[in-house]
């Protein structure tokens, strides 16, 4: 059977798109190395074309499929189950941008093209697409940033990557192709579809191309880093900024002490911002069309704030702001480095960000006494990556086996107290699965299974993840 599986696979997609034993294993384990399953073969489609028929024998056959993209997951929604019997979909070679419109605003481009390379083609239009992603930007894919609803650090302007589409192409669980690429700013002629299949994680069917909207080109940039005394001040001066600055503010990050000691210990070329050791560090970028300077307006919001920042730098260079930037786009590479932690990536509205950081740190800090609390992310929007370890390795490892779930269980007490999210943009894939029941309304999951069996009756679209 398997063989024979095979080779119908190698039929559609060519026998050089098709791996199967060792070859295949890199593409069954997950980006942080937590989740590794067993693939009956990875297949890597050229087309459309060539995936629905990959689904269309899958489906034909029952065997279960895994949509990949770049396997940057961080919750283990890209790779097969340990049990194996699964086929992984790999769109990498689908990397076609097929059509830019600058005057429409709109890009058109296949799910396997790279984030980075999608936004060095609008650049090259003179045009921008925002979707910014600190750590995977150079390898994620858009068919998977889509499928997680990706956010990054330019959400506080642009949104989340579902706010970024006007239209798709999707391969559905029976292997029919819809092809909803409209390049439309207004459509109300029913039900909008494309909204299922974002965020889905692969769940109810296949991403293989969107029409994506661009915006002008920013020319004038001003960046500051700024030590604030703790994130109550941080959410006050994210509201001042939007009063004084309105909608040039593109991004708004808060970088804790922890995570800026594990930086400098692990990444090269890194140094402190500022002459002082401060606990809480804020980076917050304008960005304008026009070619007037910023770094002015910027420096007289953060003057006239009031109390509460300890010490500020402006600058108008963007080089000169990427030395500040690296301290944010390194905190997950030197938290890899450091060795594994209990990772929540929660959001709160934004005024409650404060008050969640303070009363899941006391509630920590209480129950397990020397643990190091990693918090940073996009204060903006409300989403922070709050991280659990012991500072020593070995009491580390002990610590994640036995007391991973109670840690999980204190900061989620918090999030839903505060009506928040357990998943704010990396989405559920195998880590959440099952918590996601404890903390999400019975009737939105009576609706969400509603919606899987009406679009995939036999489950067969990357079981065992997200319900």
């Amino acid at each position: 059977m398997q063989q024979n599986l095979i080779d119908a696979l190698s039929a559609i997609a060519g026998s050089d798109a098709v791996l199967t034993g060792e070859p295949a294993a890199p593409y069954c384990t997950d980006w942080r190395g937590r989740y590794t399953g067993t693939a009956l073969a990875v297949v890597f489609p050229a087309d459309v074309g060539q995936v629905a028929g990959v689904v269309q024998l899958c489906a034909a056959n029952q065997i279960a499929i895994v949509p990949q993209g770049g396997n940057t997951s961080l919750c283990g929604a890209s790779v097969p189950l340990p049990q194996g019997g699964q086929i992984v979909v790999n769109l990498s070679r689908m990397n076609r941008i097929r059509d830019i419109s600058p005057a429409n605003y709109t890009m058109t481009v296949e799910a396997g093209c790279r984030l980075e390379v999608v936004r060095a083609a609008a650049e090259n239009e003179n045009r921008f697409f925002p979707l910014g992603l600190t750590a995977t930007q150079k390898i994620c894919e858009i068919g998977g940033n889509l499928s997680t609803n990706a956010g990054g650090i330019n959400v506080l302007r642009y949104g989340n990557a579902r706010d970024l589409v006007l239209g798709l192409e999707v391969v559905l669980p029976d292997g029919r192709v819809w092809n909803g690429l409209r390049r439309l700013r207004k459509d109300n002629s029913g039900y909008d579809l494309k909204h299922l299949f974002m965020g889905a994680e692969g769940t109810l069917g296949i991403i293989t191309a969107a029409v994506l909207k661009l915006y002008p080109r920013p020319l004038t940039e001003a960046t500051a880093c700024v030590a604030v005394r703790d994130p109550a001040v941080a959410v006050a001066l994210l509201a001042h900024l939007r009063a004084s600055c309105g909608d040039r503010i593109s991004a708004f990050e808060i970088i804790s002490r922890s995570c800026l000691d594990l930086v400098f210990k692990h990444m090269p070329d890194t140094r402190e911002p500022f002459s002082g050791r401060h606990e809480w560090i804020v980076i917050t970028q304008l960005a304008d069309v026009l070619s007037e300077p910023l770094d002015g307006s910027l420096r007289n919001a953060l003057r006239t704030f009031g109390d509460g920042i300890a010490e500020f730098s402006v600058s108008p260079d963007r080089e000169h702001a990427e030395h500040w930037w690296k301290l944010r786009k390194n905190i997950s590479e030197a938290q890899k480095r450091e060795g594994i932690s209990i990772k929540h990536d929660v959001s709160v509205p934004v005024s409650l960000v404060a008050e969640f950081i303070a009363r899941a740190d006391a509630a920590l800090h209480n129950a397990f006494p020397g643990i190091r609390i990693v918090a940073f992310g996009h204060m903006g929007d409300g989403n922070i990556h709050y991280n659990i370890s012991m500072p020593d390795a070995d009491r580390n490892r002990t610590f994640i086996a036995d007391q991973e779930a109670a840690v999980n269980r204190l900061v989620y007490t918090v999030v839903s107290e505060l009506n928040g999210s357990i998943s704010a943009e990396h989405g559920l894939g195998q880590l959440k699965r099952g918590t996601i029941q404890q903390y999400k309304d019975p009737l939105e999951l009576e609706l969400m299974r509603s919606v899987k069996q009406a679009l995939d009756p036999h489950g067969l679209m990357n079981p065992g993840k997200v319900l």
